[in-house]
């Protein structure tokens, strides 16, 4: 035992001696702080103890009684009171400890979670990453390395990020969506769409703001977006078309743009020994109409011969391709070449897209080439029924269905020349639409025919399709106006069975209805009688015959669409009669088009004869050259032959005026001029009644143009030897049919004359096109 604690037991065993003779609170508190000593020296609990039970022990044998519980209870209380200061320190050596304690566990919690996280993150199939605020990537894990190229390795990754697209902007994590899908660069130098979800947290030591987030590769699931987008649009966009051209005018140019070509052309052979027809959309290289070079019309052959929806790479075997060629359908008649502006590697993906869009194309295509044989049928049958392909002179007419794309429906017009040289006219509407009105059309347009061929008057023709409408099943109330034109009179004898009223136009006039001849529609009510009326056509007059479709639209007075067709009339005198036709269906027509068939005829009276005398002067001829031009017009003489007859008209009156008048003095006025041809008078105050004229007289009839040209001046021989000039009568013979020139008696007349062709016109709308060059 050491000397210290010898020296603390003997102060122990006297304290409490003396405690235990008289228990007070000064003994307690010696007690305290030798246990305060005992902290210090430390002494062992153990010998403390073990000192305390021998000294009480020992005071009580020296006592020599029975123990005594007061004394045992007072030993006890000085014990304790030693070991109280002993306690206060064990317990915060405890605390210390399990603090520690504590504190270990938690770095050891704390790096077994790291390890777990770790662990986790790695596991994940999709890409994780950390972004600091300024979006700055710090940490990403093995799968975000794998979709990117970019690993772990090379953190941090600041904006922009090696992987960004140039042409895409990569969103703001603090202020955008926290989903989003991109595009990006692989580190290979592929290009891969990432779907990309972000959540931002707050780090509670620094309230530092980070991003956390993952990202998958979407590539597939945007290609099969992005291919049956572009199906979509391809099928969007030729659902209207209802031809093969329609069809290459907007397909190509969308299959074009999707795939990324420069040009796309296709090849159609209509058969084995015709040259194919090329159709072609694209800006560089491609001209206005397109003809292949031997390699690429070999190259499409042979694609056409292949199985359909077969497509393959130009060149073939290469790692760089120029274009794809394919098979368009299945009937070895058409093929597609897609040429790329450079060469490059084509993926999995864009077979399947190139493979989808051709064939939607086949599909469209197909559908159209149905639609056109359809069509083709529809017409046949309809110029079978409808009427005749070519026309009197100075006529013109017009049909339009309501239900396209067939072009048929039960509106009918007919224009029939007669024996003793008038002229039939029919236009009539059955009641419906489509193939069924068309039907009923057709019976009583042949009908009408015959009537009008074996000599029936308008009332008679009305008064037996009564019978025969009876007999149709549908041709109840038919209406129908029949009349007969007689040029030569300049009458119009007209009977309608509760049709619309014709509209006759004088010149420069506006037009007035023809109400006469009125009653009711066909099979509907047995009239005693069909009436009937006589009107003049004067000279130059304009007559329009029509059905209700033109003129009834809903929200519309029907007498407003009579009032804008004789304004219209008023002003188209001069007009051919398709012109006129054109300016009527012009104004009339409605925004959404007509919802009912439409049929009409226009008919121009030959206007009266044209006399003008003018002075011998060359200034004068502009001014003729227009006063008959404008007369040709109003005779309905087409274009192309009124040119040819001014130009010849102008050669005569330039000849008179250059040689007839040679050797007499220069005409210095301008003598009354008069056309009556067309209603009008001009008139100059002469000034010299002597100078020689130049007499332009123009006749009109039924089917010929005769032009007079005259002068009271000498007869100038041709010359043997013309030269480069003297050609003028070879010209006037070359531009028109008989020309007759008669010198022999004072001045000079010059006759010339055309016979004025029939009007081939189609019975229905020409079928829609475009040009080769169909796209930019």
């Amino acid at each position: 035992m050491s000397a210290t604690l010898a020296d603390f037991l003997d102060a122990y065993a006297t304290a409490l001696r003396r405690h235990l003779d008289s228990p007070t609170q000064a003994g307690l508190s010696e007690g305290y702080e030798l246990g305060r000593r005992a902290l210090v020296e430390g002494v062992s609990l153990l010998d403390l103890t073990e000192h305390h039970f021998r000294v009480v022990q020992a005071v009580e044998h020296a006592e020599g009684a029975v123990p005594d519980g007061r004394l045992a209870e007072t030993a006890l209380e000085f014990l304790l009171q030693t070991l109280a200061a002993l306690d206060i320190a064990t317990r915060g050596y405890l605390d210390g400890v399990g603090r520690y304690e504590q504190q270990r566990s938690r770095a050891d919690d704390l790096a077994g979670r790291d390890a777990f996280r770790t662990a986790l993150v790695e596991s994940l199939q999709d890409g994780f990453f950390v972004a600091d605020s300024a979006g700055t990537i710090v940490e990403v894990n093995s799968a975000f390395g794998a979709l990117t190229g970019y690993g772990a390795a090379d953190v941090p990754y600041p904006l922009p990020h090696p992987w960004s697209m140039p042409e895409g902007r990569y969103p703001d994590l603090g202020t955008e969506a926290q989903r989003f899908i991109i595009p990006i660069r692989h580190r290979d130098g592929r290009s891969v769409w990432l779907a990309v979800s972000t959540s931002a947290l707050i780090k509670p030591e620094n309230n530092e703001r980070i991003f956390v987030g993952t990202i998958r590769d979407v590539t597939a699931e945007h290609d099969a977006q992005a291919r049956d987008q572009a199906a979509s649009r391809l099928a969007t966009a030729v659902g209207a078309a209802t031809s093969v051209v329609e069809v290459l005018a907007v397909g190509l140019d969308e299959v074009r743009r999707t795939v990324g070509a420069e040009t796309a052309v296709v090849s159609v052979w209509p058969n084995r020994q015709a040259e194919p027809e090329v159709y072609a959309s694209g800006t560089e290289g491609t001209p206005e109409n397109p003809e292949l070079d031997a390699r690429a019309r070999a190259m499409l052959d042979r694609a056409r011969r292949r199985p359909g929806r077969s497509l393959f790479a130009i060149p073939e075997g290469s790692e760089f391709s120029e274009g794809i060629v394919a098979p368009l359908g299945q009937t070895g008649d058409a093929a597609l070449w897609l040429r790329f502006a450079a060469p490059r590697a084509i993926s999995a993906a864009d077979w399947t897209l190139f493979s989808l869009l051709i064939g939607h194309l086949s599909l469209a295509v197909q559908r159209a080439r149905n639609f056109d044989q359809a069509r083709s049928t529809s017409l046949t049958l309809q110029r079978a029924m409808l009427g005749p392909i070519e026309l009197p002179p100075r006529f013109s007419v017009h049909y339009e269905p309501a239900l396209p794309p067939l072009e048929i429906g039960g509106d009918w017009y007919d224009v029939v020349p007669l024996r003793d040289g008038t002229i039939g006219v029919v236009v009539g509407d059955c009641v419906g639409r489509g193939l069924s009105a068309a039907v009923v059309m057709g019976q009583l347009r042949t009908a009408a025919r015959a009537l009008l061929l074996r000599g029936a008057g308008p009332a008679q023709l009305l008064a037996e399709l009564d019978t025969v409408a009876g007999r149709i099943p549908g041709a109840m109330c038919t209406t129908v106006c029949a009349a007969v034109l007689d040029p030569v009179r300049g009458l119009v004898r007209y009977s309608s069975a509760g049709h619309m009223p014709p509209i006759l136009a004088d010149v420069d006039t506006t037009g007035r209805l023809l109400e006469g001849g009125r009653s009711v529609p066909l099979a509907t009510f047995d009239p005693p009688r069909r009436p009937e009326a006589t009107t003049a056509l004067t000279p130059g007059s304009t007559l329009v015959l029509f059905t209700d479709g033109l003129v009834e639209q809903r929200g519309v007075d029907i007498d407003d669409s009579f009032t804008k067709i004789a304004d219209v009339l008023a002003g188209t005198s001069a007009k051919l009669p398709r012109e006129v036709a054109d300016a009527v269906l012009s104004r009339l027509r409605p925004t959404a088009g007509y919802d009912d068939d439409v049929a009409m005829v226009v008919y121009r009276q030959p206007p009266a004869p044209l006399r003008l005398d003018v002075p011998a002067h060359p200034d004068e001829l502009a001014a003729l050259r227009r006063t008959l031009k404008a007369w040709l017009a109003a005779a309905a003489v087409p274009h192309d032959l009124a040119s040819d007859l001014v130009a010849a008209a102008n050669e005569a009156c330039s000849n008179s005026i250059e040689h007839a008048y040679r050797n007499g003095a220069v005409p210095s006025g301008r003598p009354a001029s008069t056309d009556l041809s067309m209603g009008r008078t001009s008139r100059a105050l002469p000034r010299d009644p002597a100078a020689g004229l130049v007499h332009l007289t123009a006749t009109c009839n039924t089917e010929t143009v005769v032009i007079t040209v005259a002068d009271t001046g000498v007869w100038k021989p041709r010359s043997a030897d013309p030269g480069y000039r003297g050609r003028g009568i070879d010209m006037m013979r070359a531009l028109t049919e008989e020309l007759d020139i008669d010198h022999t008696g004072p001045g000079t007349r010059v006759r010339m004359s055309v016979t004025l062709p029939a009007i081939t016109f189609p019975v229905a709308n020409p079928l829609r096109g475009t040009p080769r060059r169909i796209a930019n």
